[in-house]
């Protein structure tokens, strides 16, 4: 989803255009900030691509940060197509452009509630899922409920009238719309919900308002066109302009503030947007009833409407067979042969437990007389909630990750009148066999009667195989069987460019000559995304496609959705994983067409900004829905570099790593007593390796002490314990967490061991981060036989205090030879929680503590525990909303000290003013970038739980 608009005018393109690129860079530097402007080739190829088949080149990259510099970029760019971005996440083409293309996701993040949460008023950069995360202690939520809330912006949701599974037309962006301000191309920027804001729309732009309150009379008075457009928004609808806003308000600037809903960034921009929320229905009885085919489901529907039901999702048959595919599914789904069998997966929410209860009480009657295949329960078990909403969210995943090398992943939506969902699912279903779409799905959110399709095509425009004739024909097939059925062709994407040419045969000639007077009002010169809506040339959709060639295996499964832009550290500072991806598309396209210059400046700029700023923390892969950890790719590309000397060193260090952590720690000591160790750090760097040679800082601690603490045991150990090397190299104001965890389990009577050697031993993160093969076999050699030496064969676990290290021994087991496989390796967050605190007493417990979990933390599970932990010591627990990997990432924080700061730069700001007896983490490495952030003194949680159960 993204904020965007339509297109006209095409900017010139490289190589003869590049003086007119740099006019147009210096025009725009002039207006904004100079380094708001980006016109290098890596920034405006990795974003050209969005979550969509298509793909345009921007001629400049903008980084704007208010609406006054949007008001002065649209006065530069002297007609020069202008398209917003915020997440990225469009399926339709509305994010993509040749023009200027503005990213707003960087400074439009604000979010501020108003009336205790009834209203909130929102920046267009700011995710779904953050916004419900601050509403959430008001027990309120937004009303539209994309699957895709973890990437998709609000700016987003509203440019394109998105809903969801349960919002229906009721609490979709147009229903909860409370006031925008705007930015309209002429350089007006005005707030609609201020006082007289119709009067102040009237004086500063006459044209407009006059404009919209002669179409508001003409459709009102015309009985045929008023029926029409009744019709059309009867549905979720986005085709077009939402004409329902002229019916449904009087004053113009209303009017206006409601056509900018699902107008995709084509008639103005979006500066802050206003919403009222609802409730959250927290309470909920969730079930999967499984019938012989749709016919049965759809003579269903009806009365599971009207039961009040809050979801029903449908499921056709080959969606059931791809969530059988998955091994955790439900026994009874994966004993089901599916033949042409379909699914309703429905769900009743309530304010209370007697609410729902009631519902799902209501219901049970009629689901009882269904003809269903399998079990007819609705559950308020939420373990079986969650397998449920797995199947239904995890199909795009399971299509788009299977589908074949350089094929794109296709997803589309309409909506029918219900009762012409039935013939509308079936015709879906003989038009993929007449084109030869075999694995095609269809689902969606029947109670609307709208529905998606999903379907992989190769739209390389290069190939000879016609993938983009044989989908041309589809579409055509597709729009003449929704709209026989009067539906709209787009329900809740947006119309974009996919849908742009059939917007005046969904609403007729004279409804669309209204929509054209609308752009022409708002935005006389068409400089906002021209070809997004509205476009009289029948063949736009199959333009501009891309192609996604076959790179790395690590990768080739991505779809370019961006859901794992908003958890990458480098997000505002170089790259994210879909742009170190689509990158790397990029260079394999330059390099098929032989263009060896471009791709020498790709590959030139990309080891700074897609490897060494990469933090391959893997929050990537939590967040995406093929499961790919863009770190993988990384750490093989530095593998891959000439390493020479630095690589023989790291390998002789995994061999005396004792004496090489003692070395480390030492620096550090000798660096704070000495004057100038910052500039010779610096100094050191600029004549050798950057990444190997760190930057020492003042915010950097002493060194660390002994990794082996005291009062462990030898023999009949209950544990042994892997302290962390970060704890002997940075020192803490503390204990240190190996000691506080030895400590614990004292109190709790249990026996802690170390391994022979421990000093000497490490995880391998070290080697693997930097991609050096070589070092980390060198130290699993060591470290595999001295732990299950120690454990008696894994008869007794492992602990580690430190999340990453716990992270780094679990793949070194996996990986490693088969006779080591039976040792179990623990988190001492974990164990602790469960094996230890039961026993402690916490007799000096704290006001507040702030925790800052960690990715490592997020990727082991360990987020209970650790708020177990946080809870047990602490009154109140703060977790920044804004939470996500620090950046520090072992040495990158030393390294490369401006990933940390970026990284950090939101929960830095969160944080700013907040008092706490105490700030902690789980990490070493982390506590050291936390507390360069934000000033505050981080420690390990167990240093915490220590002090307090003394």
């Amino acid at each position: 989803m993204t904020l965007t608009g339509s297109p006209a005018e095409t900017p010139p393109t490289e190589p003869a255009g590049r003086p007119a690129v740099h006019a147009l860079h210096d025009r725009l530097a002039a207006a904004v900030r100079p380094a708001a402007v980006a016109t290098r080739a890596i920034d405006r190829l990795r974003m050209a691509h969005d979550a969509s088949h298509f793909a345009r080149t921007p001629a400049a990259v903008v980084t704007a940060s208010s609406a006054a510099e949007i008001a002065a970029l649209f006065r530069a760019a002297g007609g020069v197509p202008v398209t917003f971005r915020s997440g990225g996440t469009s399926l339709s083409g509305q994010a993509v452009t040749d023009g200027i293309l503005v990213d707003v996701r960087r400074h439009f993040r604000g979010i501020e509630i108003e009336d205790d949460g009834a209203r909130v008023r929102v920046g267009p950069g700011a995710t779904v899922r953050s916004v419900n995360t601050r509403l959430a202690r008001y027990g309120r939520m937004l009303g539209p409920d994309p699957a895709s809330e973890v990437a998709c912006t609000l700016g987003g949701v509203v440019a394109n009238n998105s809903s969801g599974m349960a919002c229906g037309t009721a609490a979709n962006s147009y229903a909860l719309l409370d006031s925008v301000e705007l930015v309209l191309p002429s350089g007006t920027t005005l707030d609609t919900g201020a006082p007289g804001a119709d009067d102040e729309l009237r004086a500063r732009e006459p044209r407009l308002w006059a404009g919209l309150a002669r179409l508001r009379d003409r459709l009102r008075d015309d009985a045929a066109l008023r029926t029409e457009i009744e019709r059309q928004f009867s549905l979720k609808n986005t085709m077009g302009y939402g004409l329902n806003s002229f019916l449904d308000h009087h004053d113009p600037v209303q009017i206006l503030a409601r056509l900018l809903v699902g107008s995709e960034g084509t008639l103005a921009f979006l500066a802050s947007i206003t919403m009222r929320t609802v409730p959250v229905l927290a309470h909920t009885r969730t079930g999967l009833l499984v019938f012989d085919d749709l016919a049965a489901a759809n003579r269903a529907l009806p009365g599971l409407v009207d039961s009040g039901a809050a979801t029903i999702e449908l499921l056709d048959a080959t969606s059931l067979r791809v969530g059988q595919g998955d091994t955790d599914a439900d026994p009874r789904l994966r004993a089901l042969t599916v033949d042409e069998h379909a699914a309703f997966l429905v769900e009743y929410r309530g304010h209370t437990v007697e609410e729902v209860t009631q519902l799902a009480g209501d219901a049970s009657g009629l689901i009882s007389g269904l003809p269903l295949r399998g079990p007819r329960e609705l559950s308020a078990d939420p373990v079986a909630k969650a397998g449920l909403w797995k199947l239904r969210k995890a199909l795009y995943a399971k299509v788009a990750g299977a589908r074949p090398p350089g094929t794109a992943a296709l997803l589309e939506d309409v909506a029918v009148p219900v009762p012409d969902l039935l013939a509308t699912c079936e015709g879906l279903i003989a038009l993929f066999a007449k084109h030869d779409y075999d694995h095609a799905v269809i689902f969606g959110h029947a109670k609307d009667g709208n529905v998606h399709f999903m379907l992989t095509e190769d739209l390389d425009d290069s190939g000879t195989a016609g993938g983009r004739d044989r989908f041309g024909r589809f579409t055509d097939d597709m729009v003449d069987l929704v709209l026989a059925h009067g539906g709209t062709l787009k329900a809740e994407h947006g119309t974009g460019r996919m849908m742009s040419p059939f917007v005046r045969r969904q609403y007729g000639d004279e409804l669309y000559e209204v929509m054209q007077e609308i752009k022409r009002l708002c935005d006389p010169q068409g400089i906002l995304s021209p070809g997004v809506v509205l476009d009289d040339d029948p063949t736009a959709h199959l333009a501009g496609l891309k192609s996604a060639p076959a790179v790395e295996s690590e990768v080739d499964r991505c779809v370019e959705c961006g859901f794992c832009e908003p958890v990458c550290p480098s997000r505002d500072l170089t790259t994210t994983p879909r742009q170190r991806i689509v990158l790397r598309r990029e260079m394999a396209a330059a390099r098929a067409a032989g263009d060896e210059a471009l791709l020498a400046e790709l590959e030139a700029d990309y080891a700074y900004d897609g490897v060494d700023t990469c933090a391959v923390d893997g929050m990537c892969g939590t967040a995406c829905p093929v499961l790919i950890n863009t770190g993988d790719l990384v750490r093989r590309l530095r593998g891959e570099r000439d390493h020479g000397a630095a690589g023989a060193g790291w390998t002789l260090a995994a061999k005396h790593w004792g004496a090489t952590t003692r070395a480390a720690g030492l620096a550090l000591t000798l660096a704070r007593a000495v004057p100038g160790a910052a500039p010779v750090s610096a100094a050191l760097r600029r004549v050798a390796d950057p990444e190997q040679v760190p930057q020492w800082s003042p915010d950097l601690p002493r060194g660390g002490g002994n990794r082996v603490p005291g009062g462990l045991v030898s023999t009949d150990a209950d544990l042994v314990l892997f302290s962390s090397c970060t704890g002997a190299m940075f020192g803490s104001a503390g204990t240190g967490a190996g000691e506080a965890f030895a400590r614990l389990c004292a109190r709790a009577g249990l026996r802690a061991s170390a391994p022979a050697g421990l000093g000497s031993l490490c995880c391998g993160t070290p080697w693997k981060s930097k991609g050096l093969t070589d070092g980390a076999a060198a130290m699993a050699e060591r470290v595999l036989p001295a732990l299950w030496t120690t454990t008696r064969a894994g008869a007794v676990p492992v602990v580690s205090d430190a999340s990453s290290c716990t992270e780094g021994l679990r793949v070194m087991v996996a990986s490693g030879p088969e006779r080591y496989r039976g040792l179990r390796v623990l988190d001492a967050v974990e164990f602790t929680a469960d094996r230890i605190l039961p026993a402690l007493t916490v007799s000096a417990r704290l006001a507040r503590l702030v925790l800052h979990p960690t990715c490592s933390a997020t990727q082991l599970g360990l987020l209970d525990p650790l708020r177990r932990l946080a809870g047990a010591v602490a009154d109140d627990v703060v977790v920044p909303d804004s939470w996500s990997c620090c950046g520090f990432a072992g040495d990158r924080g030393m390294l490369h000290p401006e990933l940390t700061a970026a990284a950090t730069a939101p929960q830095a700001w969160e944080l700013a003013g907040v008092d706490a007896d105490a700030h902690a983490s789980c990490n070493r490495t982390c506590e050291l970038g936390m507390s360069r952030a934000t000033g505050r003194d981080y420690e390990h949680v167990l240093e915490v739980l220590e002090r307090v159960t003394r």
